[in-house]
């Protein structure tokens, strides 16, 4: 059935700042506490989305969440008028001030793990909303993408929803970063490929030993349940416990999958061979052919190199004419092994990657978040697309008035020191409450309820 991926960007929010909240984040650690650029970091990201679209990829936008979350702050003990809780967390626990302020919910490829009908046992898309439970800044944005996501997508006929796996560790649920999906083409069914970071009952030694694994297989294997997926055509893998203590805290920062095509690390899983075989033989049952599957040897790229460059967190496409495009951050071109691979990638006979395109997300970047960080993909067939939300497609008419709107609510610089500002507080207020009517969601936060 013909069908159309979606990406569904993250909008960057007016308190982008740099809180250095993510161990095992190596970028998140290294710009901890610096000053920050929302506006910038907000333009950077529609020029990601206004670039896609001038590839003729189709795009759409998932608005931000409201932060400060004063609500969470009161919740952990925190009192008075809401200029006296910001004051009050900034002098007692600044870590607490970051958590509450963080726009980490722009990393729209954690919001959720997405089926599509052609997966699923009842043809409608399935979503389930990422509990993120292995960091408390994360796990804040569980309820408000749920709801989000209801909002987008609203019609039960075509879209089933379901809660967030239960917040505990054995069911750590970190989204679609860790979700990729081989298909002979958008529309047809599809292998889907869940990767892991620990299995809570394995008592190997195939554990991390410097940071924290953060997907369970678990976790995975719960989403594909509930998400009624056929056993032949679901595979689980562990993600390398060397590639997580490099600083791979997702899957997708040393492998990325579209369509017959993926692009991995050699060091990305446990058992690629085994993992290689089987991805194979599940794809030739469901199409009658090959998947193209390259690997990129340590030995051309090397782990610190693929996780400094983001060379992974690109976003594989398809072009209008069938080719595809890798769409990579500018810091692969900045980088001599990760830019001559990728030349030499191109330059290549046997693949259809015909293009490759780098886009500058500098914000995103320092805080540990490439170009495939920034979005959630979603397949949708053209009856399907009728029936979600069309006040978030991406137009030129839209895109415009998001830049205005950037331009007119989002400061140029954030310090940690401004986290505590109650003029900041107003000032996300006032721009989600346009927003909304920008985007045709009323009623959205609960701040406007």
């Amino acid at each position: 059935m013909p069908a159309t991926e979606i990406n569904y960007d993250g909008l960057v929010g007016p308190t982008h700042h740099y809180g250095g909240l993510s161990p095992g984040n190596l970028a998140s650690q290294r710009h901890a506490h610096q000053a920050s650029r929302p506006r910038q970091a907000a333009i950077e990201g529609l020029d990601k989305a206004r670039f896609l679209r001038s590839l003729g990829v189709a795009q759409a936008i998932i608005p931000p969440q409201h932060r400060p979350d004063i609500d969470t702050l009161r919740r952990v003990g925190f009192t008075g008028r809401d200029h006296e809780v910001l004051a009050n967390a900034r002098r007692e626990d600044r870590s607490l001030l970051a958590c509450a302020a963080s726009a980490s919910a722009m990393w729209a490829a954690n919001a959720a793990t997405v089926s599509p009908g052609a997966d699923t046992h009842d043809g409608r898309v399935h979503f389930t909303p990422a509990n993120l439970v292995s960091q408390f800044h994360r796990s804040l944005e569980a309820p408000a993408t749920a709801r989000t996501l209801r909002a987008l997508f609203p019609d039960d006929a075509h879209f089933a929803h379901h809660l967030p796996l239960p917040a505990s560790m054995r069911f750590r649920d970190e989204g679609a970063a860790n979700h990729t999906r081989l298909t002979g083409a958008v529309g047809e069914p599809g292998v889907e490929l869940f990767v892991f970071g620990r299995d809570i009952d394995d008592r190997t030694s195939h554990r991390p030993r410097r940071f924290p694994a953060r997907q369970t297989l678990d976790a995975s294997r719960a989403v594909a349940r509930a998400h009624g997926l056929h056993p032949q055509r679901t595979l689980f893998a562990q993600q390398n416990p060397a590639a997580i203590d490099a600083g791979a805290f997702h899957n997708d920062v040393v492998a990325v999958g579209h369509e017959h095509v993926m692009l991995y690390h050699e060091h990305a899983f446990v058992e690629t061979p085994t993992l290689t075989t089987q991805l194979r033989s599940a794809y030739r049952r469901l199409t009658q052919r090959d998947p193209l599957l390259i690997e990129v040897p340590h030995a051309e790229v090397s782990l610190p190199d693929a996780i400094g460059s983001y060379l992974f967190n690109s976003q594989l496409v398809t072009l209008p004419d069938g080719a595809m495009a890798l769409v990579c951050p500018a810091e692969c071109r900045e980088r001599p092994l990760t830019h001559r691979y990728l030349e030499r990638l191109e330059a290549r006979g046997d693949n259809p990657i015909a293009q490759v395109h780098f886009v500058r997300v500098r914000q995103s970047m320092e805080n540990g978040g490439g170009p495939a960080c920034l979005r959630l993909r979603v397949v949708l067939t053209d009856e399907q697309r009728a029936a979600a939300h069309q006040g978030v497609m991406l137009t030129d008419e839209l895109d415009g008035k998001l830049r205005a709107w950037v331009e007119r609510h989002y400061r140029e610089h954030l310090s940690p020191d401004d986290l505590a500002d109650p003029r900041l507080l107003e000032e996300s207020r006032q721009a989600l409450d346009e927003l909304t009517t920008l985007l045709d969601l009323p009623g959205l936060y609960d701040f406007q309820r």
